[in-house]
Formats: C-alpha cells, structure tokens, sequence
C-alpha cells in the first residue's frame, strides 16, 4: 500500500540523514592494513576518500509495506527473544553478512578481470541518537534481493550464492553468513532497523528497507545510496550500551577479530591481527606466533610447542594449538573445565571454549580450531553433537599425540620437562577415556624410569616393549616415592635377582593410570607387587638358593608359621615362607596390590587393622633366612610377650612398605618399649647389615 504523501515527506526527511556516508573522526594516519600482525601503536584510521564525502541523497517514490510470511514472523520472535543467549552475537553477524557481501564482489569483478575498489566494512556509534550503523563496500541488494533475503526468514543470499558455487572452493569457503537468520538478531537490541543498500553496478538504483520486526515492513526506492548495505539500528533504551564506542569495540575483538576484510569502528582500524590458521606455516614468524599466543590465552609466557595442523580430509580443518610455557597450577589441573581451545567457522567466531571440539585431558591447550565442515543449528552458538562433532574430535586428538610424539624424538630432554609439567593430564586422559585403543595411544606419551636404565633417563612403554625377550608377555612396574626406595624394596627384590626390567613409577596417579590402562601392545601391565606374580614366579620354579643351615629348618618354619597365625590372628589371611627375599624379614602380598590401595585412599577409612585386613585379605610372607625371623623364632619360647611385640612390628613394618599402612604413629609406644628391652642389645650387631623397614624406623 501507498503511504500518504504528507507521511511519506516526513519520512523522507527522517531518512535523509541516515544516507549520509561515514565521516572519519580523523582524517591523518596510516592506509587500511599498514599495521602488521600483532604490531603495536595506535591503529590506523581511515582517510577520507571521494567515496565518503559523497552529499547525500534524499528518498525518491512511494513507500510500499509488505508482510513477512506467516512462519518467518513466528520465527522471527524467536531469534529475538530467544534464540541466542548472548544480545552482543548480533553484532557478530551483521558483520559476517557484510564480510559475505565483499566476498560476492570480490569474486565477481575479479571473474570479470576488473579492479577492486575498497573493501571494507564501518561501524559508527551514535550515543546521542542511540544508534549503531553498520555499512559495506560489497556487492549490495536489488528490490527483489531486499523482498527475498530480508522478508523470508531462513533464506539466504549467501546460501544461494554457495550454490551456485559449489564447484568454486575458494570462493564458496569464504561465505560465513550461511545460516539464513543471522540479520534477524538486529532485532534483539533494536526496536527499529533500515537498511540501505545498491547493487555495485553502474545505474543501479538504492533502496530503503524498514522494519520494527512487528510482523511488516517498508521498502522505498531511495537516491544518494552508496553502492553496497548499511544497516542502521535505533537501540531500545535497556540497550543504549552498544551505542557505545568502547563496548562495540570490545564485542569486534572477541568475535570478529579476523575478518579477511578491513573493519573500521568510528574511523579507526579495529582487526589488526591476522588469522595465522589460515596462512601457510612457512609464512609465519615465531614472533607472530608470540603475539597471537599471547592474544588467544591472554597470557604473557611463550609457546612452549607450536602445531600448525591444516587438513582437507577426513574433514576441512585449519587449526593452531599451543602448549603454554607455565606450568599449570593445581587449580589448573582440578578444575572441572573443558577444552580451552576457541571455535571459528571461517574466522568468524563461534565458541571462546569449544568444550566438545577437544576431549578433556587436552584442555591444557590453547589454540583456534577452523572447519567450515562443523554442523550448525540456526544459531552459531549452539552446536550440535554429532557424528561430524566426534569426528572432528578424534581426528585432532589423534593428531596431537602423533605431535608429541614426534616432539619426544626430536627432543627427548624438553619432551621430559614437558610431561614432567602436564604429565598429570595425560593419565587423566586414560583413566577417564573408555576405549582401549585410544587409552593406549595416549600411553605412548608416558615417560618412567627403568631399573636397566641410570638414573634420570626416561622411557616410553613402546621401548620397553621392544626391549622385551622373545616370549615375554609382561610389562613390569613399580611404584615408590622415589627411585631409592624402589630400588631397596622388598618387591623388586627377586626381579633384580633376575635381572628383570622394572619401570619405576614415582607419581601419586601412576598406580592408578596403569590398573585402567591394563594392557600395552597386547603385553599385560603388571605390578610386581601383586600375588599374581607370586604366581608367575612359581611357573618360573623360583628356588631357594641359601645354604640349608642358613634358614630354619622345615620343622622349626612350620612350628613358626602357626604360632604366627595365632597370634596375628584375622590380621593375615594366609603365612607363607618365600624364597624371594634376602634383605628384609617379611612382605604382604595382596590381589591387585595398586587397586587395594588406591580403594583405601579414596575411602579414607579409618580402621582397625582386623578391619582392614578383612577387606584386603592380605597375605604375610616370611624370610626364615633372616635375621630378625630367626630371632623371633628364638623368643616366641623364651620371652613370648617380647616375641609378640617383635611379630607385631615386623607385620607393620611390612605393611608400611606396601603402603597400605600411611599412619605409623600408633606403634611409636611399641618402638620404645622394644628400644628398653634388654635383649635388644643382643640385636645391635644386627642392625648395621638390616635395610628392612625396621632398621630404617630405629
């Protein structure tokens, strides 16, 4: 329909002023795009051009009002409403539809071999009138294109033009604004928007589209229009911040910061930096790499390692990731966070921390994933979980550790003071992660010391493993505090006599990482600590190799081992003699020696010893060629209260050295009262030679 005329006028000169091109706030400085990557100084501002100084035109012809179909104004209370969580994304997309408009005609003049103008992209803030205007260079809208793409939700110029494309990779992977509803959330913040647009060709009439999202809107030919679009949106009065300068700036910065186009806020160049994903790695610096780290974590360490990693199958990924140089804290390590490793789909932002683009043990990387292959609901924000998602996921994870792998050949030394730093991550990783194959894939990134192996130097299982013989089908641990009490422990005591490789495991979660990991390149992960090596060794006729008269005899042993049952009572489930041992007196040997710790620290029981010796079913074995055994063996006739005690210690001692004893103060009393016995110093000539854990108590 036809608005009266004395209406129109007015309206007429309302809209005149908005057709008026940005005026620069300065008109010195710096062409668009002099300022390298990550350069410092004051950004360029814009001079001003023929183009900007143009006088503004006035409305021409009658206003027509048309209605937005039936679906498109349900949906469009949605994406106002309710659609994005966050008001600020309109911004994001406004921009990307003008990004998707410069693309269009770059493409088209560069297919017709004609020059470029200048592409570029303006915003302007008016806090007084409460506006924010966004304009383009690009390739602009017909009447028709203004009734299609503006009045039917969820059609797109840009996805029109990708399928006319669709052959054409290049330009096809530059279009951003594919998503059909992305200028619609002008109406979020705004509770009227015009848009201004011309066709970029030579006598094509401009046009004025206004709407207050209502359920109509207006569309009027207008003279005086710059070839391209320019979006004015009058803010509602809860929205007046994003008239201003420094919020606007703020909300480019996180989403829009690498646009391939110039982007200019009120005449001064906003995105300086480059998007370093996007460019070939021999084109980049290790300073730009610097600066962009230090843009991305908001950090002010260095890049410890750097992976550039762009792919075009199984899916289309251009990504950056960073290993921080800080060591991370142990708030780092606990918090409950997911991957920190920011989302862009063709450089245009879509998550700060894409949680399911990553698994979680890699969340101590920083970086920027790019796939125009990531599906996506209407929104951008709102990712769907689905095959293309995991995939995406698998490919990266499985690529990073390749990257540290080959990062631990090149460097073996800056490899260890890496995982000595985020080591605790990757046994997160295969605890937490269910499949087996990808547990062990993550396995290959573990680094322990070897007891074939000085001090200090560190091995893989994929080493050990070749270091196997033929047959062997066990892959053996130890875990200890340090590397001398695993040395000097009564567990590794029979493997060294056999010269067998023991890989020493000093971290509190190592124990913990090999029970869930199980298994190795079909070799099975086992701690010598555990019964069922008892087992092993046994198929292996472990024999006694001490002279008789240096042990009890069979009699004297059996004698013992029942009064030890006595008195230990339901402390012990079983007493055996073991040929295994030569320095200390006595062991525990448990099923599954690292889960039955590992349950007791978790539970933080506190028990009786009968009471934990019910659930852990432990089992004593004795050296009867050791001294305090002998001697003991000698006092359980003479002086039985004295033996009791001395039995009681040996059992402790042997508990603590299994660790599953970690509070040894309730047996200071019996120590001192040991210590005042007379017959103790029969034992003095003893204690020199004594390395058992009741020699390193006195």
């Amino acid at each position: 329909r036809t608005h009266p005329p004395v209406k129109a006028a007015a309206r007429r000169r309302r809209l005149q002023a908005l057709l008026r091109p940005f005026r620069p706030r300065s008109q010195d400085g710096r062409l668009p795009g002099s300022r390298p990557c990550g350069g410092h100084g004051a950004p360029p501002r814009r001079p001003a051009t023929a183009a900007s100084t143009r006088p503004s035109g006035s409305l021409t012809g009658s206003s027509s009002t048309h209605e937005f179909q039936a679906e498109t104004r349900k949906l469009l209370d949605i994406v106002a409403r309710s659609l994005y969580s966050e008001k600020e994304v309109f911004i994001r997309e406004l921009i990307s539809n003008g990004s998707d408009a410069l693309e269009k005609l770059r493409h088209k003049l560069m297919s017709e071999g004609k020059d470029l103008p200048e592409l570029e992209i303006h915003l302007e803030t008016d806090s007084k009138k409460g506006t924010l205007t966004i304009q383009d260079t690009g390739i602009g809208m017909t009447r028709e294109e203004l009734l299609s793409n503006l009045g039917t939700i969820a059609r797109s110029g840009s996805k029109a033009f990708l399928d006319m494309l669709q052959n054409q990779a290049e330009a096809s992977s530059k279009i951003i604004g594919q998503f059909g509803v992305g200028f619609y959330s002008s109406f979020m913040v705004a509770d009227r928007v015009e848009v201004f647009s011309q066709l970029a060709a030579p006598g094509s009439p401009g046009y004025c589209w206004c709407s207050d999202g209502s359920g109509t809107f207006e569309l009027s030919e207008a003279s005086g229009v710059q070839a391209g679009t320019k979006i004015v949106l009058h803010l509602k009065k809860e929205c007046m911040e994003f008239a201003s300068e420094d919020r606007v700036r703020d909300v480019i910065t996180k989403y829009s910061n690498f646009i391939s186009f110039p982007l200019y806020l009120n005449g001064q160049r906003v995105n300086t930096l480059q998007a370093l994903w996007m460019m070939e790695p021999k084109d980049i610096g290790d300073w730009q790499h610097k600066e962009f780290y230090r843009f991305i974590a908001q950090s002010y360490d260095e890049p410890r390692y750097i992976l550039h990693y762009k792919t075009d199958a199984p899916l289309n990924i251009r990504s950056i990731f960073y290993v921080p140089e800080m060591k991370p804290s142990m708030f780092d390590v606990s918090r409950e966070l997911g991957s920190s490793v920011a989302l862009y789909s063709r450089k245009v932002l879509i998550l700060t921390k894409a949680t399911e683009i990553l698994p979680k043990w890699l969340r101590f990387l920083k970086g920027v994933v790019d796939s125009e292959d990531i599906p996506l609901n209407l929104s951008r924000e709102l990712l769907q979980e689905s095959t293309l998602i995991r995939k995406l996921r698998d490919v990266l994870q499985q690529r990073l550790i390749k990257f540290f792998i080959e990062q631990s050949k090149k460097d073996p030394e800056k490899y260890a003071k890496f995982f000595e730093d985020f080591g605790l991550f990757m046994r997160e990783g295969i605890v937490t992660i269910a499949e087996q194959e990808v547990k062990e894939e993550i396995a290959k990134l573990l680094r322990y010391e070897s007891s074939t192996l000085p001090p200090g130097q560190l091995t893989s299982l994929s080493e050990y493993a070749s270091r196997m013989p033929a047959g062997s089908r066990n892959i053996y641990y130890l875990c200890a505090p340090n590397r001398h009490l695993a040395e000097h422990s009564p567990y590794y005591e029979a493997m060294k006599k056999k010269d067998a490789e023991v890989l020493f495991c000093y971290e509190q979660f190592d124990e913990l990482t090999l029970l869930h990991l199980r298994q190795f390149d079909k070799k099975k992960l086992m701690s010598v600590e555990t019964d069922i090596v008892v087992d092993h060794y046994k198929e292996e006729k472990f024999e006694e190799h001490r002279p008789a008269e240096e042990c009890l005899s069979s009699q004297d042993a059996e004698d013992l081992l029942a009064w030890m049952r006595n008195a230990l009572g339901s402390r012990v489930a079983t007493i055996k003699v073991t040929p295994r041992l030569d320095v200390h007196p006595a062991m525990i040997t448990v099923l599954e020696m690292g889960a039955a710790r590992h349950f007791l620290r978790m539970q933080q029981l506190a028990k009786t010893s009968e009471e934990r010796a019910q659930m852990l079913q432990p089992t004593l074995e004795i050296n009867t060629g050791h001294v305090l055994i002998k001697k003991l063996n000698q006092l359980r006739l003479k002086q039985p209260e004295l033996a009791h005690m001395l039995l009681d210690q040996i059992y402790d001692n042997a508990m603590i050295a299994a660790g599953l004893n970690d509070d040894p103060r309730p047996m200071v009393n019996r120590l001192n009262d040991l210590l005042a016995k007379p017959v103790l110093s029969s034992l003095w000539r003893f204690v020199d030679g004594f390395r058992g854990g009741w020699g390193r108590l006195l």
